[in-house]
């Protein structure tokens, strides 16, 4: 097995990690790291040496699996050559590598350093979302407008100048705002539409919906404008919602389920359920989100109700007219167009309850079905719910109660895992699920840790944390805790500080404990900043507020390092501008900074001039304040977790390739229609 290797710092011993640490995980990097360095006891192999690796075998890089560069690490790569940094980078592009936005950060500035942003058509374009946009050539503008538009513009969430800069850089490529953006302009805006307001939307080119179908969410104001804009007619040649059909509600992809009940009601009867039972299909198959799938059941449903003279309402006293709910007809699709919440009351008996909960939940069911199901739960199971049909109700617990989960019985870990899924539990929930597994003789492992992830830890109690052994907090790895209130980060630095204390260098303790730098206090962030660590901007975003406020311009600039230029583009951001607020006129000269710091817009207009900025709705910078929260810290997906054992024992130059290929938590156990995947075009 071929693959990259960064040269190692200071040359450290070689140690050989497979026997040094016992019962020590194993994973594709370290077998990468094997083959770089031939042998733990032969340190001087073919292609390695105290200095690094050589030159004639940079090659290395252009074949490195995309689990490997997952893990990409900023310091052992600014040890780079050119040739071989831009050999990395393209080698992401080729292989769609995803980073977190505290790697392309640094990333973005070393290629800068390198000279090697002129070459942004062969880099990633996540990457192209973090450059100084001042650097691209007004030649180049459209190209790289374009490029970065199919970049994911969730991972500038902390830096919201950034983003700013980046949608005026690309009114500037337009020649300033359009009054109707057309076809050739929506291609190049790409995803950045997804910021666009709501008149915008309405007034655009019908082509619109091809970027709209790319945006993770919309707000109610864009929700209402698709709306507008499908009601026109404007969006297809065969027109309004009356004369849809089966193929252009699937051309839609998951902007149908953003579709309102008034349009539902103007759909042909026969076509809409069709395309009902297509979306129940692909969502009972795994092939679609349920919260999606249930968005779109829930309006769809509700034209049905107010087609008909008049809608019914759930009666308990009703009888069930439309028989005997059984096996089979949960395997219908369209099951829910022939039983709503009333008759599933009705005409769902126990037994079949007991003996089919998990194809019954397969089905998006709309809140108000669900409360059925519990309650129906609750009569069968009078003492609470047992555990192994706790495996299957992800989607109803945020229906719980804390008294409710009292009543639970959680002796499995795999029954831990399902309940506090990325759509299981509620967030207050998890401490109380949590409890009854580690009443029941459960312990918290690394694997249980890493299989939860980090949001979780948010939601322990103290003592919960506390609880957690050194080592299978080891074993954990980075788990990511930006969303955390301020009191848990605390918690979470004191634990992670405890289980890492021992790491060999200041560079090693550093990357390991980044994702925990949340609850430093001003003392250990000092600390680092001697270590000369150079703090990515993205973590430095998820600092306590009140420490960063005890920190000088000196201890920042040093913090920083190379990466203090980054405060221009998150300078709005909540904490940064509580902190640039606090300096005088000169310190922000010493930082680079104009004197209207902390003004939102002040660095777009120093990259494009000013224009309008009517075109695009308003996006605030999240914070880690309060519980909650739904916006991404980081705006991207969860990076595959290194193992500490081993990393410890590894050189330091090499440490970064031990994050790659660690499998991720997976869900593959949950009911179908829990799936994390894409709208799909469902099945006929």
């Amino acid at each position: 097995m071929q693959g990259p290797s960064g040269p190692t710092r200071d040359a450290p011993t070689h140690v050989c990690v497979a026997c040094s640490v016992p019962g020590a995980l194993v994973s594709p990097g370290l077998a990468l790291l094997v083959s770089l360095t031939a042998h733990c006891s032969h340190p001087q192999a073919e292609g390695a040496s105290q200095g690094g690796l050589d030159a004639s075998r940079a090659d290395l890089w252009a074949r490195a699996s995309a689990s490997l560069l997952q893990g990409f690490w900023c310091q052992p790569a600014s040890q780079l050559s050119r040739d071989q940094l831009a050999a990395l980078i393209r080698r992401m592009a080729t292989q769609h590598v995803l980073l977190r936005a505290w790697q392309l950060s640094c990333l973005a500035n070393l290629a800068a350093r390198q000279g090697l942003q002129g070459d942004f058509e062969l880099h990633p374009p996540d990457l192209l979302l973090f450059y100084n946009l001042t650097q691209v050539k007004e030649a180049d503008c459209r190209a790289f407008i374009r490029r970065a538009a199919q970049g994911d513009t969730e991972l500038l969430a902390n830096l919201p100048d950034q983003r700013t800069a980046l949608r005026h850089r690309a009114l500037v490529c337009l020649g300033g705002p359009q009054p109707r953006l057309s076809a050739s302009d929506l291609l190049l805006l790409g995803v950045l539409v997804c910021d666009m307001d709501a008149s915008s939307i309405v007034a655009a080119d019908p082509h619109v919906l091809q970027n709209l179908q790319h945006c993770p969410r919309l707000t109610a104001a864009q929700q209402a404008a698709l709306n507008r804009l499908l009601a026109s007619g404007r969006t297809w040649p065969d027109g309004p919602p009356s004369s849809w059909n089966l193929e252009r509600l699937r051309a839609l992809g998951r902007l149908a389920s953003y579709i309102s009940p008034g349009l539902w009601m103007q759909v042909k009867e026969a076509v809409g359920l069709d395309f009902f039972r297509s979306i129940v299909a692909a969502c009972r198959a795994g092939q679609l989100r349920q919260r999606d799938a249930r968005r779109f059941v829930t309006s769809f449903l509700e034209a049905k109700s107010k087609a008909v003279s008049s809608p019914s309402k759930r009666d308990t006293g009703r009888p069930c007219i439309r028989g005997s709910i059984t096996a089979a007809t949960l395997h219908d699709d369209l099951f829910l167009m022939r039983y709503d919440c009333g008759q599933l009351e009705s005409c769902l008996g126990s037994s079949v309850l007991r003996a089919n909960l998990d194809p019954l939940l397969q089905h998006p069911l709309p809140a108000e079905c669900q409360q059925v199901v519990k309650a129906k739960l609750a009569r069968v199971y009078p003492g609470g719910v047992p555990e192994e049909q706790l495996r299957l109700i992800p989607s109803l617990l945020y229906l719980y109660s804390l008294s409710e989960i009292g009543q639970w019985h959680i002796t499995s870990k795999d029954t831990v895992v399902t309940l506090l899924a990325p759509d299981g539990a509620l967030e207050n929930q998890t401490e109380a699920i949590l409890q009854k597994f580690l009443d029941h003789n459960g312990t918290v492992t690394g694997a249980l840790l890493v299989a939860i992830g980090g949001s979780r830890l948010c939601w322990m109690s103290p003592r919960q944390i506390q609880d957690i052994r050194p080592s299978e907090f080891r074993l954990a790895g980075a788990l990511d805790i930006s969303s955390c209130p301020q009191t848990r980060k605390n918690v979470l630095f004191d634990k992670a500080r405890e289980a890492f204390a021992s790491a060999s260098t200041s560079d090693t303790y550093y990357r390991f404990m980044r994702p925990y730098l949340g609850g430093a206090p001003v003392e250990e962030l000092r600390h680092l900043a001697q270590a000369n660590v150079s703090m990515d901007i993205d973590t430095f975003t998820n600092l306590n507020p009140r420490v960063l406020q005890s920190l000088t311009v000196g201890n920042v600039t040093t913090l920083l390092g190379p990466n203090v230029g980054d405060l221009q583009k998150a300078r709005s951001h909540p904490i940064i501008s509580s902190w640039l607020r606090s300096l005088n006129r000169s310190a922000l000269s010493e930082l680079g900074l104009d004197t209207d710091a902390t003004s939102p817009t002040s660095s777009a207009h120093s990259t494009t001039g000013t224009p309008s900025t009517t075109l695009w709705t308003r996006h605030q910078a999240p914070t880690s304040e309060g519980p909650g929260s739904t916006a991404p810290s980081s705006g991207s997906p969860p990076a595959p977790l290194g193992y500490l054992p081993l990393a410890v024992a590894l050189p330091a130059g090499l440490l970064w390739l031990l994050y790659g290929g660690t499998p991720r938590p997976s869900w593959d156990h949950l009911p179908r229609c829990r799936s994390q995947g894409t709208w799909p075009h469902p099945p006929s």
